[in-house]
């Protein structure tokens, strides 16, 4: 939530709006929140007309001076929404205390590390993807030139030994090889193979790539492939447009963090038996 960052870390007054009850059908949980202020606004409870409505709650609270809200919203026909649902929302203005009780809730939320390495047209359209979604991304490379043409936002690395990132990573991080070089992709996708914690590594290429990979993986160090996705982005049926390729690629690290996830909570509950 880096923009939550942002507003929680700047000097304008904040609301902060959560769901606190959820009756029937809605498109977020309880929990789902948002942190507002005149002019910024960071998180969703669900979009449309409840947003919305919240959003202006919020803000109505801010001109008026008030400390405290409730909203209870019908998610029916009257506002445009057909959820059908209904949804509690509560609003509290955040005084220092509560700021940095928030930052350090969202400091300490544990996001999921993907790395791309390489900073050519797929690395940077995947970094721009993924900028958007709840990871910590980091793009590699070895040249400045590419690294310059990364969008806003996204943490870039300038390193001639890109494998020591990888060396360096959390345990379960997703890496995604898509240098100019092949030598150097079969060297970086076997050095985060070799990170069996890895929830995920993919590499650009196809059919034809991940067979020699395969080969050079087995006669190099007797590295298993398996876990290997290759080509990336498959699910786009052929079309090899960056942007295409990223969407599709980060639908497959999106899946394999969650599995990650599963299996953490999973490990978790039956050690607790």
């Amino acid at each position: 939530m880096r923009d939550a960052r942002d507003i929680l870390t700047g000097a304008a007054s904040v609301i902060h709006a959560r769901i606190t009850r959820v009756q029937g059908s809605s498109p977020r949980d309880e929990g789902a929140e948002m942190f507002i202020t005149a002019t910024a606004l960071a998180g969703t409870i669900g979009g449309g007309q409840a947003e919305w409505q919240a959003l202006n709650h919020a803000r109505d609270m801010l001109a008026q001076d008030e400390m405290r809200g409730n909203l209870d919203i019908a998610l029916g026909p009257e506002i445009g929404q057909c959820c059908g649902g209904r949804v509690s929302v509560e609003f509290q203005r955040l005084g220092e205390s509560q700021r940095a009780t928030h930052l350090a809730r969202i400091e300490q939320a544990q996001r999921p590390n993907l790395l791309i390495l390489g900073a050519g047209h797929v690395g940077r359209a995947l970094a721009q993807v993924a900028l958007t979604l709840p990871w910590q991304v980091i793009l590699v490379d070895t040249r400045a030139s590419e690294l310059a043409l990364v969008a806003h936002g996204v943490d870039t690395r300038l390193t001639p030994l890109p494998e020591a990132e990888i060396a360096s990573a959390p345990p379960a991080s997703a890496y995604v090889v898509t240098t100019h070089d092949h030598g150097l992709d079969f060297l970086l996708t076997l050095a985060a193979l070799r990170r069996n914690d890895a929830a995920y590594v993919g590499l650009i290429g196809s059919a034809t790539k991940r067979a020699r990979f395969e080969r050079f993986a087995r006669d190099t160090g007797g590295i298993s492939a398996e876990r290997l996705v290759c080509p990336i982005g498959a699910a786009g049926l052929g079309d090899k447009r960056p942007e295409v390729i990223a969407l599709m690629t980060a639908q497959e690290i999106f899946t394999a963090f969650r599995a990650a996830t599963d299996t953490d909570r999973h490990t978790h509950q039956q050690a607790q038996i």
